[in-house]
């Protein structure tokens, strides 16, 4: 039997859609409502890479590509673009920053003759993307921080806020003086806590964070990776401790906190 291909998952979205034959439950979907699990997918594709679950990886992806094409079928449906449309505005624009590949602006163009370091990749790819930015901006419709997605993940997008404007200037030059900030901050949380005021507490807190991911972007790790990597630690560590507690006759609030922390040294001393 052949096997299926993106044409036809293209017909079956269709089918899904068809206003007197199609699912009662696609039917009544629109763009806003398919965003939440368009983020589902892309968390689990993303927890499918971190666990090394290359098993399930495969059905995660087709799952995304999914969206994908829901969202195309919607854009059809309004006759505002469709998944030929999204499939051309990709490749031109993959084409336009990598012209160390396509050195003609052509998709079959043959591959340049000087190589190219990693580092002049990536200052290629931002002027590239600045350029963008500022043919939408002659025309009114751009300013420095528009086009960071609003959706994204708290520490992820105020990473990407931090690096847009980095790239006018408004950066710090010394990862000292992030770590300044940093304790600037502490300060003005410590005042806030003491001042038993609930919302300058959140705002404070808000202002420590962004700082940490300052401090993240200044020393090149990914905030919201690093984040994921200590919430999966937290689990091994915290599960080993729940482990003694089951073995043992003792319910949780019979063990002090300081028995609880030497189960939580033990699983350090394992490497957990």
């Amino acid at each position: 039997m052949a096997q299926y291909t993106i044409d036809d998952l293209i017909y079956l979205m269709s089918r899904l859609r068809d206003p007197e034959t199609g699912c009662p439950w696609d039917l009544k979907q629109t763009y806003a409502t398919i965003v939440p699990h368009t983020l589902e997918e892309a968390y689990e594709v993303a927890d499918a890479i971190e666990c090394e679950d290359w098993e399930h990886l495969n059905d995660e992806l087709g799952d995304l590509l999914f969206q994908v094409i829901f969202y195309a079928q919607l854009g059809t449906e309004d006759q505002r673009f469709d998944f030929s449309t999204v499939v051309n505005n990709l490749i031109e624009k993959l084409v336009r920053r990598h012209p160390h590949v396509f050195p003609d602006g052509t998709l079959h163009s043959n591959c340049a003759d000087n190589p190219i370091s990693e580092e002049e990749i990536k200052r290629n790819w931002e002027a590239i993307k600045q350029q963008e930015r500022d043919a939408k901006e002659a025309k009114g419709i751009s300013r420095v921080l528009d086009d960071v997605p609003r959706a994204l993940p708290a520490l992820s997008r105020a990473a990407k806020l931090q690096k847009r404007a980095a790239q006018v200037g408004f950066d710090w030059n010394e990862t000292e003086a992030v770590l300044d900030k940093m304790e600037e901050e502490l300060a003005e949380l410590r005042e806030a806590i003491k001042s038993g005021d609930k919302a300058a507490v959140a705002d404070e807190m808000g202002d420590m964070l962004f700082a940490q991911v300052n401090l993240a972007r200044h020393l090149g790790v990914n905030p919201e990776h690093a984040v994921r990597g200590t919430n999966q630690k937290f689990e091994r560590r915290f599960s080993h401790v729940e482990d003694q507690v089951l073995a043992s006759d003792r319910d949780w609030d019979g063990f002090s906190l300081d028995e609880l922390d030497a189960f939580w040294d033990q699983a350090k001393a394992k490497g957990l």
